[in-house]
């Protein structure tokens, strides 16, 4: 019997991965000023035990002010880079799966509150808030403070800031590179019209839109290790009129690979409060289907995509090279397990937990053996 597309393995760059189940950039919102803390240990360690094909670690704030609330991780300093250090290394004792981490800015979505306590803007004068920065000084939400536009300067800092995060990364030996371009954070903010007026070359144009993306694109391409892959995460719509659209998507795709992006993620929303989302079973499957075809590039999908045959026909149907799970593995951390058992195929897992193989998949586990006295 033949692999299922899933369990196929898959290569960006130089980077071979297992399998096509990736685990999506899951905010956790408990960091302690940007450095890791033993829950990202346990919560990075339960989903590296997953069997998927490639690990990557929730949004990275390039710096203190790039991050989308006070509990965000960050990688921006010294101190901040030992803590991820530790955790990946208690992390990789245990599961050699591959990570990725994604690298962001928020923009004028940053200094917000935890989910947990609403998410609300934190005021720029409170001892837990910052005032925003941004393409345009244009609020997120009615009645919160405008952030501040960015000049020519800050952009250089930024673009740095992510250049310097990229680095620490690879200090780390992270093998992937994801940069953040969705969900209405900083560079999401650059591409589309509703966050963007400026009346530079940064604004205005789809060309110009797209130049101080490609520019952190192109810096952070350069300063990552040739071989070790680099893609963007896109929101291919923001589901408002007038604004950011798939078409547009397709042109900032094929920009990302004539510069070597290995993939490309799409997502969909998150730059406007005016959004008006269709949900449904994998309802951004489409936009990632679209950008594979005009673009033939890699591309990953996600949202709402729940259940393992549902992931299979999306690949054989060939919308998508990839899955990207996210709430899914938080409810089922071993999904790609229960995923393998399901369609017949193979997976890793850690020896200690081998004994759980059930009788009815005696093959499921790679390598597994077992014997006691």
């Amino acid at each position: 019997m033949s692999t299922p597309r899933l369990f196929q393995p898959l290569r960006l760059d130089a980077l071979e991965l297992e399998n096509r189940i990736l685990i999506a950039p899951m905010c956790q919102y408990s960091a302690r000023d940007g450095e890791a803390s033993d829950w990202h240990m346990m919560h990075l360690g339960q989903l590296a035990m997953s069997g998927a094909g490639l690990l990557t670690i929730e949004a990275t704030a390039v710096s203190p002010e790039a991050r989308i609330t006070y509990g965000d991780l960050g990688l921006y300093n010294d101190a901040c880079e030992r803590e991820l250090g530790r955790v990946l290394a208690a992390v990789r004792d245990y599961a050699p799966i591959p990570l990725c981490i994604q690298i962001a800015h928020a923009g004028r979505k940053a200094s917000s509150e935890v989910p947990w306590r609403g998410g609300a803007q934190v005021a720029a004068d409170s001892p837990q808030g910052w005032h925003a920065e941004a393409p345009s000084a244009l609020a997120h939400g009615e009645a919160e403070l405008a952030p501040r536009a960015l000049d020519a300067a800050d952009l250089k800092r930024v673009r740095d800031a992510f250049v310097a995060t990229a680095r620490r990364a690879m200090r780390l030996g992270i093998e992937a590179v994801e940069i953040h371009a969705a969900h209405g954070y900083l560079l999401h903010q650059f591409l589309s019209p509703l966050s963007n007026q400026r009346s530079d070359a940064y604004g205005g144009s789809l060309e110009n839109r797209m130049r101080f993306p490609l520019e952190v694109f192109d810096a952070v391409r350069d300063a990552v290790p040739a071989g070790k892959p680099v893609w963007a995460r896109v929101s291919a719509t923001d589901w408002v009129e007038e604004g950011w659209e798939v078409e547009q998507t397709v042109a900032f795709a094929e920009a990302l690979k004539a510069r070597g992006a290995a993939a490309i993620h799409v997502s969909t929303g998150g730059v406007s409060p005016r959004q008006k989302i269709v949900l449904g079973p994998g309802y951004q499957v489409p936009f990632a289907e679209r950008v594979r075809a005009a673009t033939d590039l890699t591309t990953i999908a996600v949202g709402l995509i729940t259940e393992p045959r549902q992931a299979e026909q999306i690949l054989e149907e060939g919308r998508a090279d990839a899955i990207s799970l996210a709430r899914a593995m938080l409810y089922d951390p071993r999904w790609p397990w229960h995923a393998a058992a399901e369609l017949g195929a193979r997976v890793r897992a850690p020896k200690q937990y081998w004994r759980s193989q059930p009788r009815e998949f005696k093959d499921l586990f790679r390598d597994a053996a077992f014997g006691q006295r």
